[in-house]
């Protein structure tokens, strides 16, 4: 029914087998002058067609056999079962399987033709429904083409491509042999397409756009950007790390709620949470400040699951997420307080106090650092493993938050938050800077944290100051894990399950 795989070093010898025999078979079709053909047509999907006619009682082979339901199919052949004058195939597209019905007597030399077929072949089958004796819903196939040669030989039914290296790097098997994969990228879709239909709502009104991918100065994150070179203009480009500054550049320019799900690239570690490409959602409000931006995220992710797995809870990596109750929000220095008893409300400003306490925790710091910089140390180190229900964590130190807008109240912290969820960051928001003076004396600080070794600090963005200086309304923005975001709602636990072709160091020759 199948060959023997090759999804090992072992099998090398086998697989080379497959394949020469394959290319044989390809040649003879060359021959007769009817390789990869390319004028059928279909009318209808596998999958589609199982769940519209599944159920036996409303649809019996005696009301099939009276209507003669006809249909073209297309599809890779996963299964064959040859038996005489009669045989079985499985049949698989975009949406799904179903079973095919080969006679002899209904197609004659092509039969004969059909028993060279192998798994993994595309073909065209076009029959009318009908159900076998066991009840299986299956077409009856009166026309059958073979539209493409597979010269590999899937992996094996049983063990399927189980090696995860392998699934990563050839995705195109991954997605052919593993429908709980295909099911993964057909819930991103759905989640992307749900963010989208949620932000153009009437009450909201956000409006899509793109910005450049490639900037003169890295902006809009502290991060380690790409380097590029435009060769016709002799001049250094940068990958974008963010969308943010070139999105706000719109807000001043009168389109008032803008977002983008774009691409974003930092030269940064690769990880379970971390690709060097990866997916945000981006958007700007003005006349909304952060505490605006925290209630639309709750209610857009509260609604997200209740329409993708239809209830507030999920569960994720065995644990319970419920986004039903009020999300918590608690400040960091609150967040640090109760997860380190040890710690004194009064110790939070004070750096040098700080440090011992690192040095007591073994979080790493380096000299120099403020009170700000260490109580975030601290708060990674030992606060967001608690985090498993959705929270928000408020009230950063301006000092980490180079773009945020100084709190009213206490100018030594921004009015910013980052969303919580199975103890990894998913978002981050504030309410933006506009005062474009103190913008400027924030990325001169940043352009001397960078001179003095900081590969992440930000660049001086003169134009986005001169942006700044014609007036942008008091504004909140926020950018969302789109990668992180699908592997909560798909229990994935790596990223890479979740990304079509994630980041892989080329194959040995």
């Amino acid at each position: 029914m199948s060959e023997t795989p090759a999804n090992a070093s072992d099998n090398a010898p086998d697989e080379n087998h497959i394949i020469a025999e394959r290319r044989a078979k390809l040649s003879r079709l060359r021959e007769a002058g009817i390789a990869y053909p390319n004028d059928f047509r279909v009318d209808a999907f596998a999958g589609d067609l199982e769940r519209e006619y599944a159920n036996k009682e409303q649809w019996p082979q005696e009301k099939l056999e009276v209507l003669a339901l006809r249909f073209h199919l297309g599809g890779r052949l996963m299964a064959k079962r040859v038996m005489g004058k009669a045989s079985f195939a499985k049949l698989k597209d975009q949406s799904g399987s179903i079973q095919l019905f080969l006679q002899q007597s209904a197609l004659g030399e092509v039969y004969e033709a059909f028993k060279s077929f192998d798994v993994g072949d595309i073909v065209g089958a076009t029959g009318v429904l009908m159900r076998t004796r066991t009840g299986e819903l299956s077409v009856r196939v009166d026309t059958l083409r073979l539209l493409t040669k597979s010269l590999r030989p899937l992996p094996d039914k049983w063990h399927g491509l189980s090696d995860t290296e392998a699934r990563y790097r050839q995705r195109y098997v991954d997605l052919i042999v593993n429908d709980d994969v295909r099911e993964i990228f057909a819930k991103r879709s759905h989640i992307v397409r749900f963010i989208r239909n949620f932000l153009e709502r009437p009450e909201y009104g956000f409006l899509e756009v793109e910005t450049p991918m490639m900037h003169y100065i890295p902006g809009g994150a502290t991060a380690r950007p790409f380097v590029t070179h435009h060769n016709a203009l002799d001049m250094t480009l940068y990958l974008r790390v963010a969308p943010e500054l070139y999105l706000k550049r719109l807000v001043v320019g009168g389109l008032e709620r803008v977002y983008e799900i774009n691409r974003n690239f930092r030269n940064e570690g690769v990880s379970t949470r971390h690709n060097p490409e990866f997916t945000m959602l981006e958007f700007y409000w003005a006349y909304a400040n952060y505490h605006d931006l925290m209630d639309l995220t709750e209610r857009m992710l509260r609604e997200l699951a209740l329409d993708l797995v239809q209830s507030t809870a999920v569960v994720y990596q065995s644990q319970s997420i419920d986004f039903g109750p009020a999300f918590t929000r608690l400040s960091m220095a609150d967040a640090v307080l109760q997860f380190n008893p040890e710690i004194a409300p009064t110790d939070l400003r004070d750096a040098a106090t700080l440090r011992a306490h690192c040095l007591r925790l073994k979080v790493g710091f380096k000299p120099g650092w403020s009170w700000g910089e260490l109580m975030l140390a601290i708060f990674e180190a030992t606060v967001e493993e608690n985090l498993q229900q959705p929270t928000f964590i408020t009230q950063y130190p301006a000092v980490v938050s180079p773009l945020s807008r100084r709190n009213d109240l206490d100018a030594e912290v921004a009015d910013r938050f980052e969303l919580f969820i199975a103890r990894r960051e998913l978002a981050n928001g504030f309410s933006e800077l506009n005062d474009s003076e103190d913008q400027s004396e924030r990325f001169r600080a940043q352009a001397a944290a960078m001179q003095a070794g900081d590969a992440e600090a930000m660049h001086y963005d003169a134009d986005y100051i001169r942006a700044l200086e014609y007036g942008l309304p008091p504004t909140a923005g926020e950018g969302i894990g789109i990668d992180r975001l699908v592997m909560l709602f798909t229990d994935a636990a790596s990223i890479r399950e979740v990304l079509l072709f994630p980041y892989m160091r080329p194959e040995a020759n």
